[in-house]
């Protein structure tokens, strides 16, 4: 599998486990919709930029998107949830407090290691 379709893939599992639509994250990324599903698909490489806002905004580490296996996904979901009704500042707001529990899941990790 390449690159491409394993970032696709967790994007993809991401986006479903949460309830987004592509068009929600694509709106949220500042994409349209078809470049979205381009990527998920596997078919277009996803540009470094809108990987890590797709990341900030699904919750996750973008490294991780990158990963192909149990733990990496397991990391992914430990900080990945979804709120509605929210407006643009909320979300801005959301993302900046994942970060914080992204960051502390990864202190929490590399002390395990």
């Amino acid at each position: 599998m390449s690159t491409d379709q394993i970032i696709g893939n967790n994007l993809k599992e991401l986006r479903k486990r949460l309830g987004y639509t592509q068009e929600e994250i694509a709106q949220a990324i500042g994409i349209k919709r078809a470049a979205y599903s381009n990527y998920e698909d596997g078919t277009r490489e996803m540009p470094y930029d809108a990987l890590e806002k797709a990341a900030d905004f699904l919750g996750c580490e973008a490294y991780l998107l990158f990963e192909d296996s149990p733990s990496a996904k397991n990391e992914m979901f430990a900080t990945a949830f979804r709120l509605t009704g929210l407006t643009d500042s909320d979300y801005q707001e959301i993302i900046r407090f994942k970060d914080i529990v992204k960051t502390a899941v990864k202190l929490d990790r590399i002390a395990h290691d």
